[in-house]
């Protein structure tokens, strides 16, 4: 029988300990929950032969963060050993960037790509927008995944702004955004995972906020 999941593929991308315990830290959702969701997704894959690919961020030694040869770009030890099918090493925010990620995927019929780890609003926002404008179908486990909060010169916003406002983001053009116990009940029962549209997300506020 053929596997209804063959042309699936889970991408877990760069759950670092940087990011766990080191100087970067994810606040939302927080790694309490959002690590083991990525384990548990990982299970999932892995019992239902769809291929997983490991994503690691490597910046130069000399690097603040994720520098070459630190504990702080290790991946984290609760996933490290893991069976996977294909490791990337990147060095830019999106995994199809400097990498054999995109050459990959064709190479190994995928069509549809889930998405965990971090960060929600940079190298996963990156990854998923480019998949989706190179035409495949995405999906976001946006429970095993998280943010950081920010302040610069535009503002000044918390991790759960920021995960939040990209997931409304994601599911409005560019990837189905589902929770992890969600995502492995659809792929056990066959059911698809469908993104919004920009026009359809904008007149569902509109009318709830006119009270319709």
């Amino acid at each position: 029988m053929e596997n209804a999941n063959a042309r699936r593929a889970l991408v877990v991308i760069d759950v670092q300990n940087e990011y766990i315990d080191g100087k970067f830290l994810i606040e939302y959702p927080p790694v309490s929950s959002s690590l083991p969701n990525i384990a548990k997704a990982m299970d999932a894959a892995h019992q239902r032969r769809i291929p997983i690919v490991m994503v690691q961020h490597i910046s130069p030694e000399s690097a603040p963060i994720f520098a070459r040869g630190s504990r702080g770009a290790q991946v984290h030890e609760s996933i490290a050993s893991k069976p996977v099918q294909h490791r990337i090493e990147k060095t830019m925010p999106s995994c199809f960037a400097g990498t054999d990620f995109g050459a990959w995927l064709k190479a190994n019929d995928i069509d549809t790509i889930a998405v965990v780890g971090y960060m929600t609003h940079n190298c996963n926002d990156s990854t998923m927008r480019q998949a989706m404008h190179e035409g495949y179908k995405v999906e976001f486990l946006a429970d095993a995944a998280g943010s950081l909060p920010y302040e610069n010169k535009a503002g000044r916003v918390s991790a759960k702004e920021i995960h939040n406002v990209v997931s409304v983001v994601m599911q409005s053009a560019f990837a189905a955004v589902v929770g992890t116990d969600e995502w492995i009940a659809g792929l056990d029962g066959g059911a698809g995972f469908e993104r919004d549209n920009v026009l359809v997300s904008n007149q569902r506020y509109l009318a709830t906020r006119a009270g319709k």
